[in-house]
């Protein structure tokens, strides 16, 4: 999705420990479960689960993506997972 010239220069950053994923799957296993059993039928996927779990955890996060099920996609219940969809 980044195309090669994006994937290189995200490899350099995660090298040089410049952009780092705090998130702990073991701490928030049962919420993204919950969030797999709600969506079953979307489908929703482990990471999709752990991205809308992360704007959950982060309450100023907004998600860039190009995956329109996170229009879908619902935090806290009733919230609208703040997304950047690109056109």
């Amino acid at each position: 999705m980044l195309g090669p010239p994006g994937a290189s220069q995200l490899i350099a950053l995660l090298a040089r420990r410049a952009l780092i994923c705090t998130f702990q799957f073991d701490a928030h296993v049962d919420d993204v479960l919950k969030l797999l059993q709600k969506y079953e039928d979307v489908p929703m996927s482990l990471a999709d689960a752990c991205l809308v779990r992360m704007t959950e955890v982060l309450s100023s996060a907004a998600l860039l993506t190009t995956d329109s099920d996170f229009r879908i996609y619902r935090r806290h219940g009733r919230q609208a997972v703040p997304c950047i969809l690109p056109v």
